[in-house]
């Protein structure tokens, strides 16, 4: 009992550390920069509030876990956002290979048996193929949209994004889990991209 309680406090004192990501993303009020433990908090209420919008076959309780594990692997390998580099570097094999590296690294610090499952649920998520996983994803993509609306087009205007680009790295995917949102969404993102 005393090795499986250090392990997880050792897990739960190394998440601590996605306090000090910081993304590329501002808060809504554009007054600082937003970091990653952060972000996964509003992801999950994200997912509670839009329930109601997730198409069948969704496991609600799954996405609340996916979506506060999602960015524990960033703590060793930093935020890539998606508009930096032509975004390449997002999806690219050397990040891909470096956050599974992370992701070996920190759900090994729990006890094999809770590594195994928050490891699949962070596979699943990025694998993205399941109903749960295209919810959350969808929802990944939908907080930093409306944090830049709110915040006078913040990282888009930093990375000089286009409507276009927009549109296929970011609306393809938020209409994939969240079709009748990408259509309002995408209505209120169009003043910044005149």
């Amino acid at each position: 009992m005393t090795d499986r309680l250090s392990q997880q406090f050792a897990f739960l004192q190394e998440a601590d550390r996605l306090k000090g990501v910081l993304r590329a993303g501002r808060l809504c009020d554009g007054s600082r920069f937003e970091n990653s433990a952060e972000h996964s908090w509003h992801l999950t209420l994200y997912a509670m509030v839009l329930a109601d919008h997730a198409p069948s076959g969704v496991d609600m309780a799954r996405v609340l876990k996916m979506l506060i594990l999602h960015d524990l692997v960033e703590i060793d390998t930093g935020d890539v956002p998606i508009h930096s580099q032509n975004g390449t570097a997002h999806a690219s094999d050397a990040q891909q290979a470096a956050e599974a590296q992370a992701a070996d690294r920190i759900f090994g610090l729990l006890p094999p048996d809770q590594a195994a499952d928050f490891r699949r649920i962070w596979e699943e998520f990025e694998a993205n193929s399941t109903p749960t996983a295209i919810f959350a994803k969808s929802l990944d993509r939908v907080q930093p949209v409306l944090q830049n609306v709110a915040n006078g087009g913040g990282s888009w205007t930093d990375y000089d994004v286009t409507l276009e680009q927009l549109d296929a790295r970011v609306g393809s995917k938020i209409a994939r889990g969240l079709p009748d949102v990408w259509p309002w969404l995408r209505n209120r993102i169009l003043p910044f991209f005149p």
